[in-house]
């Protein structure tokens, strides 16, 4: 089997819900970064094998295979095929995991991988009545841009509590204060107002056009300890989880372009080593990375005394420090040294491609390294995927 390779990775600034990316369409979104790696490479479009891309809603302008229109918008010849995949938050990881395989198998030598989402857009939706004329009676509306909807009754009761409700959980199961919390915010928020003041992410970013929007807009450099903790907690009582100390709901795309050895003519960012994906408790979400990143690690050859660098997606601070909790052999320095989700953003979809795209822009920058990509799902699943240089 060949090795598959990262040759490039961009994404758009994320977006606030409602902020400067809401009158984008996600189709529109993901062409902007199919075009840009294109662009950026000066790869033949007609030679990509393969565009996959992650989406996790799928309910409104992303519907009917979202990959293949964006493909179509980017201006890519008819004959590249595109197909969207579904593992929640984990979509665009999973995009490059299946482009990865691809490649190694022999079945492409370019696969163009990635995700999107944009959250602000996502639609009401009213589930349609069995019958065509429906008794009197009134259907409830769903907001399909975040969490459970139409909820199968027969799953547990405890398994379909919120993520909120989860991040929680894992506050209490692991002992991790409000004060935690809000400083490993203030910390997401610190890190990537420096980073973006210091032009780390230059390299990664393509702005979309027609969107006044240069940078991410949920950092908030002037955040304070103070001001997290006079926020309100969201999801108990007496509870810890604020939405200072979550990933905002969030717009933006992301692309990765993978390869074969030689495949495309700039050097490779990053070797894809190993890859991982892990399933727990539903009402648990939040701590499936860890057991991910050690089978992704474990296929690697690699130990955690080997790896340089860790993009943990910061779903929430809670979740996030629970994961910590479970590798006690990594420092917690080397993790997201340029800030998070919590900061950056977490449109849904297009996640994994950003931290995976931060990862191997970092592994070039630093001229060599291991790093761990991770990121929990809702529904009870972790998906990891180490990169080497």
């Amino acid at each position: 089997m060949t090795a598959s390779f990262v040759y490039d990775a961009v994404r758009t600034p994320f977006g606030r819900a409602g902020g400067a990316l809401a009158g984008i369409r996600p189709d529109d979104l993901a062409a902007v970064t199919l075009r840009a790696v294109v662009e950026r490479t000066g790869i033949d479009p007609a030679r990509i094998d393969d565009v996959l891309l992650g989406d996790a809603n799928q309910a409104g302008e992303d519907n009917r295979d979202v990959a293949r229109f964006a493909a179509l918008l980017a201006g890519f010849p008819t004959t590249v095929p595109g197909a969207t995949v579904n593992r929640l938050c984990g979509s665009s990881l999973e995009a490059v995991i299946q482009g990865s395989r691809a490649i190694e198998s022999g079945d492409a030598e370019i696969v163009l991988a990635g995700g999107v989402e944009s959250m602000s857009r996502a639609p009401f939706v009213v589930e349609k009545s069995a019958k065509p004329w429906p008794a009197v009676g009134n259907q409830q509306m769903w907001n399909t841009a975040i969490g459970w909807r139409m909820t199968n009754p027969a799953l547990p009761k405890e398994w379909t509590i919120s993520n909120g409700e989860s991040a929680e959980k894992l506050a209490t199961m692991f002992g991790i204060s409000r004060d935690e919390q809000d400083a490993f915010a203030l910390r997401s928020h610190q890190r990537a107002a420096q980073a973006w003041n210091r032009g780390v992410f230059a390299d990664e970013i393509v702005e979309v056009p027609g969107a006044a929007l240069t940078r991410d807009e949920g950092i908030r450099e002037d955040s304070t300890l103070e001001k997290l903790g006079g926020l309100r907690a969201l999801f108990a009582t007496e509870g810890t989880v604020t939405a200072g100390n979550s990933s905002p709901i969030s717009d933006g795309a992301s692309a990765v372009l993978l390869g074969s050895e030689g495949a495309v003519g700039p050097e490779p960012l990053a070797r894809i080593a190993g890859r991982g994906v892990f399933g727990n408790d539903p009402d648990v979400f939040g701590i499936a990375p860890v057991e991910a990143a050690n089978c992704a690690l474990t296929r690697a050859g690699r130990t955690w005394s080997e790896v340089d660098l860790v993009e943990l997606n910061e779903a929430f601070a809670s979740q996030s420090l629970a994961c910590l909790a479970g590798w006690p052999d990594v420092d917690p320095e080397i993790v997201n040294v340029h800030g998070g989700a919590i900061a950056i953003g977490h449109p849904l979809g297009a996640s994994g491609g950003r931290v995976l795209a931060r990862a191997a822009h970092e592994l070039r920058r630093r001229g060599s390294g291991v790093a761990v990509v991770a990121l929990c799902i809702g529904v009870g699943q972790g998906i990891a995927l180490v990169l080497e240089r």
